[in-house]
């Protein structure tokens, strides 16, 4: 048992506490399962204007990214963000300093609606992001709220750093900081903070806030360095009394004369010779947009005039972000931010906005001529399966909801662009106006943002993932982007997922659909080879809304749907050619699992009770009341009816059953727990390794027991939280000690025993020995295959048979096949 020593200082005197818990800590190195190519919306990007290289990305959910080589690789600054401090993840905005580029703000904050009780906070950093020291605020910020495509509401004034402004939302009006952000007031005469509402009737608590002041630009060359600057710029969520001036570092202000009305403006940047310009939107964004336009605006002269690439009748989209060449002035790019069909469009002008090139253009309907390469080598999924797009489109898309696009004020041919997936960005930007093509790339390796649903490690190798917004993954290396997304059927968000134990290339998956713009897709898919190819189901249980939770009988001939909407649980014993709802449950909404051994048991809870079919789910009683309302089990794959169960309820726990449910016992040192999962056990002769997100002894954190929950160790430390994790937990099957955790954000992490050498991925093989009646046994994953005085050759397949991660003999490697010359007697190890 070890013991935490905590320094307190107390009325100036030092007290020694000595605090000792019920677990032990084990010291875990933590990274993510990859899937590259960031995953969600990424806002923005922002250079530091005076550190070449150094540039920093903020996302709605996942936290913000650091880059120090202009945008090729990134991490993640926010993994101590804790569980009942996850609203901190999601980033309003985001401030490096241009004098003093140690110096990073932000603007933390997720909801301003009733998802969340906590305010905002500024995060501010002197060393990159690598810790910070937190400001409360006296209201919540909105990073995944409406309008977080538009900004940048936190800015440091160029001329003297130590001053900072804030636009907020909901009517908070706009707020300065003058010691480095350590304190905020309200700027109380700034004339509107926004009225716009979307939809003030909105039935969910979503769309019907005010996204209020949205951006705010300094004209640097209206002060002397180290004075405040005078020509402060200030945007607005408003339709009508929108754009704003301060001629006296912020003390009056006045509208800006014969600015645009009927939209908003989205964002603005100002130029050396003195022109603003700005984008324009008719909806706050990022997906609804219908309408918009470009202007520029003379300082001096207070001259407007409009450059929108595309006619406002021709336009069907609102315009999002907008740069400016570091070396001329007269070159500005633009994008759409919400067009979606056939493309997004990005344009690029050397003369102002007088004339525009766009990155594609119609070369007769349904053709286009593209002035763009694409290389997605690194996150080859973002694709997103369509490999056969119908034309116009073409598949990879430049992007959706294109918030922002950024040149590198360092570097004129580097270029990077945000959108509703991922960053991407060339190299090659003044190439554009040289006739050439641009290289597009994929620029968010590192970025790991993605929301997690559910997580299933599998005996023979493969992490499948059940993800937000993207459907899934199977994971075959985890140290390696994968090869594309779940396919046909393609869900919006994969729910679950579950294997047949004892038929182990049969995986059934579950999840959303739209059916409105999706008529012809089910929600439940299945495959026969581990997940390489699906098939849908050719029919639905009636009333079906969403995937909700599946399971699969041990043997795999019988499948177990509990989806959303349906007034029920029904069975499939043809892969959904006809389903047939389950006796004894009563309504939907349940969790349903399968015994891991015995193929006749299935598993469903809901509201407290636990239920049991003996006849692969035709029929369930109820066996035990009394568990908590709400919570979630497994079931262990190694004992017949071994079932745990967990709860984060206020008097929640862990509750553990070994006679397949008919009784529970509470295991008295776990306070609550969100999740659970098996992995492989530490030794032959132990039991399952367990994995939980839990509370012990006050502490929520990641745990292990390597003795059946009698004890148990935190694997997990402060640096690494990871917010609300509490999705879905999972062991590794094959190797001791190798946990995978489901992020709302911030992607799979996965965690390794510090100092013990881990195991590399190995290859995914089937077994073709020639001749056929050499003398070998074959036995399954984990135990040997071995042969005496023959050559065996294995052929490498993606997806099915026996995975070797060491060998024994000497190993030939050839593009096509594995061929090991073995001696009389060697054995070859799985």
């Amino acid at each position: 048992m070890k013991v935490r020593i905590v320094k307190v200082f107390l009325f100036y005197f030092l007290v020694l506490i000595n605090i000792c818990f019920s677990f032990e800590t084990q010291k875990y190195n933590w990274r993510n399962v990859k899937i590259e190519g960031g995953g969600g919306f990424v806002p923005a990007v922002i250079f530091n204007p005076t550190q070449p290289g150094l540039v920093y990305a903020r996302t709605d959910i996942g936290g913000v990214y650091r880059s120090t080589d202009s945008g090729k690789t990134w991490v993640q600054l926010m993994n101590w963000v804790s569980f009942d401090e996850w609203n901190l993840l999601g980033c309003e905005s985001l401030a490096t300093d241009p004098v003093e580029p140690n110096r990073l703000y932000i603007a933390a904050g997720t909801y301003t609606n009733s998802w969340t009780s906590m305010n905002g906070e500024i995060l501010i950093s002197e060393d990159y992001g690598d810790t910070f020291i937190r400001v409360a605020l006296p209201f919540k910020l909105g990073g995944n709220m409406p309008a977080r495509n538009m900004g940048e509401r936190l800015v440091i004034d160029p001329n003297k750093n130590s001053i900072l402004y804030l636009g907020t939302r909901e009517g908070n009006g706009l707020w300065r900081s003058t010691d480095y952000g350590r304190s905020w007031s309200k700027i109380i005469n700034f004339p509107n903070p926004g009225t716009y509402v979307e939809d003030p009737n909105c039935p969910y608590d979503y769309m019907k806030y005010n996204p209020g002041v949205v951006w705010i630009v300094f004209d640097p060359s209206s002060s002397n360095f180290g004075e405040p600057t005078k020509t402060i710029y200030v945007g607005v969520a408003d339709l009508t009394n929108n754009l704003f001036v301060s001629y006296d570092a912020g003390e009056t202000w006045q509208a800006v004369p014969n600015a645009p009305t009927d939209l908003m403006p989205h964002r603005a940047k100002l130029s050396s010779d003195g022109w603003l310009y700005i984008t324009y939107t008719n909806k706050q964004g990022p997906y609804n947009p219908d309408k918009g336009r470009v202007y520029k605006y003379n300082t001096k002269t207070h001259e407007w005039v409009e450059i929108s690439p595309m006619s406002y009748n021709d336009c069907y989209f609102g315009y999002g972000g907008i740069t400016i060449d570091p070396t001329d002035p007269q070159i500005i790019m633009v994008t759409a931010l919400s067009s979606w069909w056939p493309d997004t469009f990005i344009w690029r002008s050397t003369d102002g906005g007088t004339t525009w090139k766009c990155i594609w253009e119609w070369a007769g309907y349904p053709s286009r001529n593209l002035y763009y390469e694409m290389d997605i080598t690194e996150a080859p999924w973002l694709d997103f399966g369509n490999k056969n797009p119908q034309p116009p489109e073409v598949a990879p898309k430049l992007g959706w909801m294109v918030s922002c696009i950024e040149i590198d004020p360092h570097n004129r041919d580097n270029m990077l662009y945000v959108t509703g997936a991922t960053i991407y960005g060339t190299e090659n930007l003044t190439d554009w106006d040289k006739g050439g093509k641009v290289r597009i790339k994929v620029r968010a390796i590192g970025v790991e943002e993605t929301a997690v649903l559910a997580l299933v490690s599998h005996p023979d190798g493969p992490l499948y993932s059940c993800l937000g917004d993207l459907s899934g993954f199977r994971h075959d290396d985890i140290n390696k982007a994968p090869s594309y997304i779940y396919r046909t059927p393609t869900f919006a968000s994969s729910t679950d997922l579950d294997f047949a134990e004892n038929m182990k290339n049969f995986i059934v998956r579950v999840g959303n659909v739209d059916r409105t713009w999706n008529p012809d897709v089910n929600r439940i898919g299945f495959s026969y080879d581990y997940g390489d190819n699906w098939f849908q189901a050719s029919s639905e249980p009636p009333g079906v809304t969403g995937g909700g939770r599946v399971a699969v009988s041990a043997d795999g001939t019988c499948v177990i749907w509990s989806p959303e909407g349906s007034n029920g649980v029904y069975y499939t014993t043809n892969n959904g050619s006809s389903w047939q709802q389950c006796s004894g449950l009563e309504g939907g909404g349940y969790i349903v699992r399968s015994d891991r051994i015995n193929p006749n048991k299935i598993y469903a809870f809901k509201n407290g009770k636990f239920y049991l079919s003996t006849d692969k789910g035709q029929n369930f009683q109820l066996v035990y009341s009394g568990l908590p309302n709400s919570g979630n089990f497994k079931v262990a794959y190694t004992h017949e009816g071994d079932i745990w169960f967990v709860s984060d309820e206020e008097n929640g726990g862990m509750w553990r059953s070994t006679d397949s449910g008919y009784t529970f016992t509470k295991l008295p040192n776990v306070q609550k727990a969100a999740s659970i999962g098996f992995g492989a056990p530490k030794s032959t002769t132990s039991y399952l390794s367990i994995y939980t997100y839990a509370v012990v002894d006050n502490i929520r954190a990641i745990f292990r027991s390597d003795d059946e929950g009698t004890t148990w160790i935190r694997i997990n430390d402060d640096k690494n939280q990871f917010g609300c994790a509490n999705a879905d937990i999972s062991g590794d099957r094959k190797i001791y000690g190798r946990v995978y955790l489901a992020t709302n954000g911030l992607g799979i992490k996965v965690g390794d025993i510090e100092g013990e050498q881990q195991q590399t991925q190995g290859y995914t093989l089937a077994v073709n020995i020639q001749p056929q009646n050499a003398g070998y046994v074959i036995k399954q994953p984990n135990k040997t295959i071995y042969t005496e005085n023959e050559v065996v050759t294995l052929t490498a397949y993606a997806n099915s048979g026996y995975k070797f991660e060491r060998w024994t003999g000497d190993v030939e490697l050839t593009s096509a096949t594995i061929t090991v010359l073995m001696n009389s007697n060697k054995l070859i190890t799985a």
